[in-house]
């Protein structure tokens, strides 16, 4: 069972945001962001602040175990996205509302998260509107 320190810390780490799309906790106010696993714990995943990240519920939904997926431009399988060892803006970068993949592991990340929902996309719109 996780303590609410080791949950505080990677809700602060994060910055309120969802460490995959960069939902802030602000334009969900309906559902708080949650800690998910990394590597999910059926696949061995330990429950130590290094293995856990700050997901909103579409991106923790859509990831659920996979660890990886297909990149859709290359067809390769490749390991999705790891905020914990890897830098956000290496991998993706925004097109307008949307979340474009800038690497096998971003397109295939984006592509298993479904980031850019028509929901989704309306969640950003709104969001972008409130400022």
């Amino acid at each position: 069972m996780m303590d609410e320190a080791t949950r505080r810390l990677v809700r602060e780490r994060a910055a309120d945001r969802c460490e995959y799309c960069q939902l802030p906790q602000e334009w969900s106010p309906m559902a708080r962001l949650q800690v998910e696993h990394v590597r999910p714990k059926k696949h061995g995943g330990p429950d130590d602040d290094g293995n856990l990240a700050l997901a909103c519920v579409h991106c923790n939904c859509h990831k659920g175990s996979n660890l990886t997926g297909i990149d859709p431009d290359t067809g390769e399988i490749v390991e999705l996205f790891n905020p914990r060892t890897q830098d956000w803006d290496d991998h993706f970068a925004w097109e307008g509302l949307e979340i474009v993949g800038l690497t096998p592991c971003g397109r295939a990340t984006v592509r298993v998260m479904n980031m850019n929902a028509e929901r989704v996309l309306h969640v950003r719109l709104a969001g972008t509107e409130l400022g």
